[in-house]
């Protein structure tokens, strides 16, 4: 039985680490179609047989959603592809969106045993990507069939990815369940944050037509608090979820910030997409949200930043540069993406820090800081500190700023301020039921744990259907013993 598992798998010692091809830089910089190409059969087979089947797998172990994956490497090996999507699936709601846009640089693929040898890790995100796409070509995804309507509802707040996974789970023990959301369409900031290179819209679009296949009802352009209260939510559903992610752009307190031209990175980056979609968009429209021929500064150094600096480069920009304050081995943003961003042409500024934006009516130059790296705060990483008499100037005719996100005052709006939340602005929850201060509130993803990865909030919104399921049971229980 070794001997032919060791047959099919534990291939590294013979094969190379090879990812799927890269569409050509001049090709891929012309449109906004994915960059990567994906593996044919054959070659996911043979990529998927370098795994080599540890007894301590820590690619599960770093993976939020503790993925089965080398159980589903295996049967890809083996050609049993229907089993391998079974397997995936079975532990993440959207794994074609994770194949596509998880930085498994950081992850799975970054405590791939074989990479710690020298070997260079299984390409876990390609395979994953390969067997999804085969599951929807051979129309292996189908919608939730349900063995039992249940009469009780959930209101869930929020079509992000935290508010789909619950909703998908929830709704496969038979609940009824409506998600609310503030965009004319679903799918949160994988619809109108991540660019289509990284992530094509057909891949969201489609996974939410399932949802609704599966009886799931979307009410669209729906604003808690203008629309309805959380209150009358409450009164209309068994219980609530707000998973509404965080979309507060942090500010840049620096003279010259009130210059036009000077936008936060989710307004380019949505209007891109917005266009992207077919749709009119005045400000991209006018030219004043298109990079096109312009000078373009981001400050920023997460994947934000990237999805900025890439966009820029697709709408044709005259030049790109990314400000960052610290150096390339201290940014936050996934290696992979800063790779792709320099070979497409973006000019990294690395330890630098905008000083002033400088302009008459519109940003013109922005002053920069050269930076120094000193003793580690408080994340451990060297703390930058201004290198004195450094500055220099840059040409600017459009600024992005992507310095993160911080969450919205939900209980302002949400007429709900009996709502508990952190000294940051996060809603409280209990930490082991999910819930809030509010009876049959739950809460879940960027909301409470603060702009993190979609992975962390499918792996949110899995866990907080588990509670919410409990409580549902639990009332129902109460009501029948009533009764």
């Amino acid at each position: 039985m070794v001997h032919l598992m060791t047959e099919k798998m534990l291939q590294f010692v013979k094969l190379d680490k090879k990812n799927p091809d890269k569409r050509e830089v001049l090709d891929r910089k012309g449109d906004f179609n994915e960059i990567y190409k994906e593996f044919i059969n054959e070659k996911a087979k043979e990529q998927s047989s370098r795994c080599s089947q540890c007894g301590v797998p820590f690619c599960q172990a770093h993976c939020p959603l503790s993925n089965n994956i080398p159980d589903w490497l295996k049967l890809t090996a083996e050609g049993r592809l229907k089993e391998a999507y079974e397997l995936a699936q079975s532990t993440n709601n959207m794994p074609e969106v994770c194949g596509r846009i998880c930085p498994q640089d950081r992850l799975c693929e970054g405590n791939c045993v074989i990479e710690q040898s020298g070997h260079g890790t299984v390409t876990i995100g390609s395979i994953e990507k390969f067997i999804t796409e085969n599951a929807w070509e051979n129309k292996w995804v189908e919608p939730i069939k349900i063995k039992l309507e249940k009469n009780q509802s959930v209101g869930i707040i929020g079509a992000g990815p935290a508010g789909l996974a619950c909703a998908e789970q929830l709704r496969k023990q038979g609940y009824q369940v409506t998600i609310y959301d503030r965009y004319d369409r679903a799918g949160g900031l994988l619809i109108y944050g991540i660019p289509n290179f990284k992530l094509e819209k057909f891949v969201v679009e489609r996974r939410t037509k399932l949802l609704k296949d599966s009886g799931i009802k979307f009410v669209q352009n729906f604003e808690v608090g203008k629309d309805k209260t959380l209150e009358q939510l409450r009164k209309k559903h068994d219980s609530i979820l707000i998973a509404t992610g965080v979309y507060k752009a942090r500010a840049i307190e620096i003279p010259g910030q009130d210059l036009k031209n000077i936008f936060p990175a989710m307004d380019f980056l949505t209007a891109s997409n917005k266009k992207g979609l077919g749709d009119k968009v005045e400000l991209f429209d006018d030219g004043i949200l298109n990079a096109e021929g312009k000078n373009v500064v981001v400050i920023g150094g997460g994947d934000t930043a990237m999805d900025c600096v890439r966009t820029a480069v697709r709408q044709k920009a005259k030049s790109v540069k990314c400000l960052y304050r610290r150096d390339r081995e201290n940014m936050p943003g996934s290696a992979r993406e800063v790779g792709n961003a320099i070979e497409e042409g973006v000019e990294f500024i690395w330890l630098s820090s905008p000083k002033n934006f400088l302009g008459q009516d519109k940003v013109q130059e922005v002053e920069v800081n050269k930076m120094i790296l000193g003793e580690p705060d408080s994340s451990g990483r060297k703390k930058p500190v201004i290198d004195p008499g450094s500055e220099f100037k840059l040409p600017a005719d459009l600024v992005i700023k992507s310095l993160g996100f911080d969450p919205e005052n939900l209980p302002k709006l949400f007429n709900a301020n009996d709502l508990g939340i952190s000294k940051w602005g996060t809603i409280k929850i209990d930490l082991q039921t999910m819930q809030t201060n509010i009876d049959g509130v739950f809460a879940a993803g960027d909301i409470v744990r603060g702009a993190s990865l979609v992975v962390w909030a499918i792996k949110d919104g899995r866990d907080a259907a588990t509670q919410i399921e409990k409580y549902l049971r639990s009332k129902s229980e109460k009501s029948f013993k009533a009764a």
